[in-house]
C-alpha cells in the first residue's frame, strides 16, 4: 500500500525475515527502508528520497502512525518491525550464514563503527566485521560522495555481504542508494539503521518494551532527545493531520 505516495510492504514477521532471508541468498544489491511517518513527510517535499523508497527492494513499517495510517484507508497493518529489531534479526541470520559486516557511521554521531563494532561481537562472536567513520554531508544532492568515490573505501564495500549505515533519513537512503547505482553487487543486504548504532553502544538506551507496545517511543526518544523535537513532530501531529486530510 502506498501511504502518501509512498510504498509499504504490508507483511507479517514471518515474512519480512524470510525476505531479508532470501535476500541473503541472491548475490544482488538489495536495499531496505524501514518506514516511519518522518521518513514519508520528509518525502513530501523531497522528490529524490521518495523515489529511492519506491525503488527499495523491502519497505518494513516501522512507527505507530503507519498503523493509523493503514486504518485510515480500511486496511490491517499485519506487523510494525522497528529498525534496530530488524537490525538484530539480520544480524543472527548473518552469522548462521557467517556473511561478512560493514558499518557505515556517521563520523560527527554518537558511536564509531569500531564501538559499534564491538558491541556487536558481544552478542554475535562469530560475525567479521569491518566499516568506516564517514561525513554524510555532501551526498544529499549528489549521485557519488567523496567516500564512495574512494578506492580503499570501494574495495573494503565490496568484501563484504551485508551493509548497516546510520546516517538518519534521508542521508542513509541517498548513501545506500549511490552504492547500489555505483554496482556493488557484492552487497546482497543494505539497510539505514538510524540510531541503532547507539542503542547497541548504549549511548542512548531504548524505551521500554511496554512503551514501544503502546506506541509511545516517540515520547521516550523526546524526553531523552528534546533536539528531536521537529523531527518527533513531524511524525506525531503533520503526518495524523495529512492522513486525516488525504482524498
Amino acid at each position: 500500500m502506498e501511504v502518501l505516495g509512498v510504498r509499504v510492504d504490508n507483511l507479517t514477521r514471518a515474512e519480512i525475515l524470510a525476505q531479508a532471508r532470501n535476500f541473503l541468498n541472491e548475490k544482488k544489491f538489495h536495499q531496505i527502508a524501514t518506514i516511519n511517518p518522518e521518513f514519508i513527510v520528509t518525502a513530501q517535499k523531497d522528490a529524490k528520497l521518495k523515489k529511492i523508497l519506491n525503488n527499495c527492494d523491502l519497505n518494513v513499517a516501522d512507527g505507530t502512525g503507519i498503523n493509523f495510517a493503514f486504518w485510515r484507508r480500511g486496511e490491517r497493518l499485519k506487523f510494525r518491525l522497528p529498525g534496530a529489531d530488524l537490525m538484530d534479526e539480520i544480524l543472527k541470520l548473518a552469522q548462521e550464514k557467517n556473511l561478512k559486516i560493514f558499518l557505515a557511521a556517521n563520523k560527527n554521531g554518537l558511536s564509531t563503527w569500531e564501538e559499534t563494532r564491538d558491541a556487536i561481537l558481544n552478542k554475535y562472536p562469530k560475525l567479521i566485521i569491518s566499516g568506516a567513520n564517514l561525513s554524510c554531508h555532501s551526498r544529499l544532492d549528489r549521485e557519488s560522495s567523496e567516500e564512495i568515490a574512494n578506492p580503499k573505501l570501494d574495495s573494503f564495500v565490496r568484501g563484504n555481504d551485508i551493509l548497516f549505515c546510520n546516517f538518519g533519513a534521508p542521508d542513509q537512503e541517498k548513501f545506500l542508494n549511490s552504492l547500489k547505482s555505483a554496482g556493488n553487487d557484492n552487497i546482497r543486504l543494505a539497510m539505514g539503521v538510524g540510531g541503532s548504532f547507539d542503542y547497541l553502544t548504549g549511548k542512548i538506551s531504548r524505551v521500554p518494551v511496554w512503551m514501544r507496545n503502546l506506541g509511545l517511543e516517540w515520547l521516550g526518544r523526546l524526553i531523552k532527545q528534546p533536539g528531536r523535537a521537529k523531527r518527533i513532530l513531524n511524525a506525531v501531529i503533520v503526518f495524523p493531520i495529512k492522513i486525516i486530510f488525504i482524498k
